[in-house]
């Protein structure tokens, strides 16, 4: 079977090839898996648009000037010289946008591996550990899609939602009831952050979003007003404020530190309007701060130990992936893409950001009969 990569251009990232190449042989200690199927969300965009400056292109390298998105999904063990894990099992992880991957597992468990591979022993554990779905108290095989599409967002998501309340809105909320304002409302990282974010008092939730996607927001029940970004003169402009940027337009950015002159926190997510990224220098009030998932897991497993951490972040998974795939208006409606063609149209799709937010996009590169 030979290995299928699907490659995009670092600095034009609307650039994109198919590498087809023999398999390499995998060597003591190694595994070679199947890629059954992955996500594909704004989230990785975002990987791809901070790939340098956050090394996302070192999970898995490729040539100069091009790079392997990392994506979340499920791979099945198809060749295995590595004790303690047998062809067959399935983990769910962090993998390229590829039919198969070798990888060299360490400090093996029951609940799964670490990569070991030399190149990735200085990127964040977060993103080398692999599970195994027989054992992972997270997998519901039932929803597995949904899985892969929500779980990393959603984890990003309650991180964000600890994040400021660890923090106490940064003082936004100490004299009476502080602005909360997400843009890019209808993304996925954004709706699981305000599905978190809701339940918090002294507080007020703004979605700032499209025109075209505000029904969609409004939907959703998280949002107290949802409002398109040539509204915000509807908020009042000496409110005590925090801005919680997904969409990483760079305009609107400008616009909120300009007109907010009580701007508590600017928390930079990610980058949706991957062509507008940037701006963030000579801006009024508070410099903006990319928000890094890692560093809070870390604290938070440092202070409260990783049962505990794994434990709560697990009972608010079971609440929101109840409430996005419930039967009646389920918020999450699953589309499949197979095939070298498929994942073309479907990244071009997704980097556009013009996807219907509804949909959650599954993607697969692997032969249905391998």
């Amino acid at each position: 079977m030979m290995v299928l990569d699907f490659l995009v251009k670092k600095d034009e990232l609307g650039v994109t090839r198919l590498r087809e190449t023999p398999p390499q042989t995998i060597g003591e200690g190694q595994i070679r898996l199947r890629v059954e199927k992955f996500a594909l969300t704004a989230n990785n965009i975002t990987y791809a648009a901070f790939g340098d400056a956050m090394n996302y292109w070192g999970f898995y390298p490729a040539e100069s000037g091009w790079g392997q998105i990392p994506v979340w999904g499920f791979a099945s063990v198809i060749e295995s010289r590595c004790p303690g894990i047998e062809p067959g099992e399935r983990f769910y992880g962090y993998y390229p946008m590829s039919n198969q991957v070798i990888l060299q597992p360490k400090r093996l468990a029951p609940a799964g591996f670490m990569e070991g591979a030399e190149h990735r022993a200085t990127l964040h554990a977060v993103y080398n550990n692999y599970t195994r779905c027989g054992t992972d108290p997270f997998h519901d095989p039932t929803t597995e899609d949904a899985e892969a599409i929500l779980r990393p967002l959603f984890t990003t998501s309650w991180l964000i939602d600890d994040f400021m309340a660890d923090n106490a809105f940064f003082g936004a909320t100490a004299t009476g009831t502080g602005l909360v304002m997400l843009s890019s409302a209808s993304s996925k990282t954004a709706y699981g952050t305000a599905f978190q974010l809701a339940r918090r008092k002294g507080i007020e939730l703004v979605g700032l979003t499209s025109t075209a996607n505000a029904g969609f927001c409004r939907s959703l029940g998280c949002y107290q007003r949802v409002l398109g970004y040539d509204a915000l003169d509807q908020l009042a402009a000496d409110a005590s404020a925090i801005y919680i940027d997904f969409a990483g337009n760079a305009a609107l950015r400008k616009t909120i530190h300009s007109r907010f002159e009580n701007l508590k926190y600017s928390s930079s997510i990610g980058g949706t309007h991957v062509e507008q990224l940037g701006g963030a220098r000579d801006l009024p009030g508070p410099r903006p701060v990319l928000f890094f998932a890692p560093a809070q897991i870390k604290k938070r497993s440092t202070e409260w130990g990783a049962e505990v951490l794994g434990r709560r972040l697990l009972e608010s998974w079971r609440e929101f992936i109840g409430t996005a795939c419930r039967p009646t208006e389920p918020w999450l409606i699953i589309e499949h893409h197979r095939g070298a063609d498929a994942v073309t149209a479907a990244y071009a799709l997704v980097l556009s950001g013009r996807d219907d937010p509804r949909r959650g996009r599954m993607l697969s590169l692997a032969n249905p009969a391998a």
